[in-house]
């Protein structure tokens, strides 16, 4: 089997393997090994690998680079303008000799995908939308477009799209889906953390606006002045890191906030079986991995009500959700800390949940699509 991947996602080449972001990566390794020949098409532009990339496994790729684009400025779009037509040919001649097409979504090259797999209807396709697919949710015209067509049963046929959460009136192309992190043999005992010491925060992402770390800073400034022993490691890398640094430095949070940048995936696992709780504060998610790998390791989630983080921790049995009132939130966190009891329930049944997902189960489920 031919297996054609559409991404937007940046690739590198070094030592004769490409390499790309690891979690996206380690997740292609699994589709891969139930296919003969990969044909990627997407755009390369890293320079070199770091700790946040990994390789593709495959022995077997056909890799077509593409240039990324964007509409995010006059200059952008007539450049786009320019490259449009190729980027088209090349996606349209990439899925008439693949025996399988697979978009990877939202984004800008699989919005194109999107619209040039509707000349493929006879081909099987799948597509992993990594978003929040909630229809309610404020997303740009580029987003709800793609939603809008790979739901569309007579645009599109024979696909499989794969979201994150169940959601009404969905029509027979949508599957619920989920990510995984940890295979089965990597389960340890866990002992759900007491509180009867430093209490642990940690925040794993980007350093973006669309993350709110600044958030999460500000929850455990004031937790502090409450009085409460606590630290907060921030984990990752981003535009907002400058602004992260700044506020600590102004509001010397030294002693207690430290700026960790990005780790390795057994650094990070290490943070959550360390840490108390996990804050994320995202303005959108897809599904969280962060939210699941915490709970994996009996570390308990405070996440904002987006996508399917409420299904997740269960409308709170798993976890607590953020109201975005920090006064209010505060107090929340507050006397979660100072109720053991109901912090341990919550923390596993997190545990318990979370360990139903594990990279056995999500490989059974991908082969069981493919086949």
């Amino acid at each position: 089997m031919v297996f054609c991947i559409i991404t937007h996602v940046i690739h590198g080449f070094e030592n004769e393997e490409y390499f790309a972001y690891s979690p996206y990566v380690r997740e292609m390794n699994i589709w891969s090994k139930y296919v003969d020949k990969l044909l990627i098409v997407a755009p390369i532009g890293l320079d070199e690998k770091n700790a946040i990339h990994i390789n593709y496994n495959h022995k077997n790729i056909d890799f077509i680079k593409v240039k990324s684009f964007n509409f995010l400025s006059f200059k952008d779009t007539f450049a786009t303008l320019i490259t449009l037509p190729k980027v088209i040919f090349t996606i349209f001649k990439a899925m008439k000799n693949a025996d399988h097409i697979h978009l990877r979504c939202p984004g800008n090259m699989g919005l194109l995908g999107c619209f040039i797999q509707i000349f493929f209807p006879n081909k099987p396709k799948t597509a992993k939308y990594a978003g929040n697919w909630d229809p309610k949710s404020v997303q740009p015209l580029s987003y709800r477009l793609q939603k809008w067509i790979l739901s569309n049963t007579f645009l599109t046929k024979n696909m499989k799209v794969l979201v994150y959460g169940e959601w009404e009136n969905s029509t027979k192309n949508i599957k619920p889906f989920f990510t995984a992190t940890y295979l089965e043999s990597e389960k340890e005992k866990i002992e759900i953390r007491n509180l009867n010491s430093k209490i642990r925060f940690m925040f794993a992402g980007s350093l973006t606006n669309g993350k709110r770390p600044l958030y999460a800073v500000q929850i455990i400034e004031k937790l502090k002045i409450k009085g409460i022993d606590l630290q907060l490691d921030i984990f990752g890398n981003g535009v907002e890191r400058q602004i992260l640094e700044n506020y600590i430095n102004d509001n010397k949070l030294n002693d207690f906030v430290f700026l960790r940048g990005n780790k390795t995936q057994d650094e990070i696992k290490k943070a959550y079986m360390q840490s108390h709780f996990l804050i994320l504060p995202s303005k959108s998610e897809g599904w969280p991995k962060v939210v699941a790998e915490a709970m994996f390791w009996g570390c308990m989630p405070i996440a904002t009500d987006v996508s399917c983080i409420s299904n997740m921790l269960a409308k709170e049995e798993r976890g607590m959700i953020l109201s975005l009132d920090i006064e209010k939130d505060v107090d929340r966190i507050s006397s979660i800390i100072f109720n053991k009891e109901e912090y341990s329930l919550k923390a596993e049944k997190g545990l318990i949940w979370s360990r139903k997902f594990t990279l056995d189960f999500f490989e059974t489920e991908i082969k069981k699509i493919l086949s």
